[in-house]
């Protein structure tokens, strides 16, 4: 029985790195992904993961593609060391992404969108830029301390100001990357991506002083 579960496992396994492999495969990188493992699936669906998933980090991957954590380690320094992925520490975390695709700035905007309180209020402020601490505090369901600790980390890395209640620096680039990538964080961003066409605002020269 515990052979047949096994097998039940490893099948798993097998057909969500096929599942993955299938968008790495796509990717400009794929020769770069595939190199001396060219009979494991692991770095291109590794690669396929980070290109619907980037900003992930370490025990993300390892998990949501149901490898070891040896193994994980092991394709991630190879394809960091080729050039096939970027790493970007964020605090006790490290985030991957595909090599070349995102700015410093899309790279750290990612990394709080991945963590859920961040997430919510950026998708807050592009649907209200009026929000204050106190109404991000009851949509939320947080302390309004939380909100003011991910408020000044947001802010030291700017993708928010604070002079003036909170304005979010760059806010159609935070927007399209919440739209692009909705499906990967919650049913909140898929929600907003229905709608980002009314949050979107065009202004004439904005794009040449940025």
């Amino acid at each position: 029985m515990a052979r047949e579960r096994g097998g039940d496992i490893d099948e798993s396994k097998r057909a969500t790195l096929r599942r993955f492999a299938a968008l790495g495969a796509s990717s400009p990188l794929v020769g770069l992904a595939s190199g001396s493992d060219s009979d494991s699936d692991a770095p291109d669906a590794i690669l396929g993961y980070l290109t619907a998933t980037p900003g992930a980090h370490f025990s993300k991957i390892r998990d949501d593609l149901q490898l070891g954590t040896g193994e994980t380690q092991h394709h991630l320094r190879r394809m960091e060391s080729e050039g096939t992925i970027e790493r970007r520490k964020d605090g006790d975390y490290s985030r991957y992404f595909p090599a070349g695709r995102f700015s410093e700035f899309e790279q750290v905007a990612l990394g709080y969108l991945r963590k859920e309180t961040p997430r919510g209020m950026l998708a807050a402020l592009l649907e209200d830029p009026d929000c204050s601490s106190t109404d991000l505090s009851a949509q939320l369901n947080v302390s309004r301390p939380t909100v003011s600790k991910h408020a000044a980390a947001m802010a030291e890395d700017g993708l928010i100001a604070r002079e003036d209640g909170y304005e979010l620096k760059r806010a159609e680039t935070l927007l399209m990357l919440l739209v692009q990538y909705a499906d990967s964080f919650d049913g909140r961003a898929v929600e907003l991506a229905g709608s980002a066409d009314e949050l979107v605002t065009y202004e004439p020269g904005a794009a040449a002083e940025e």
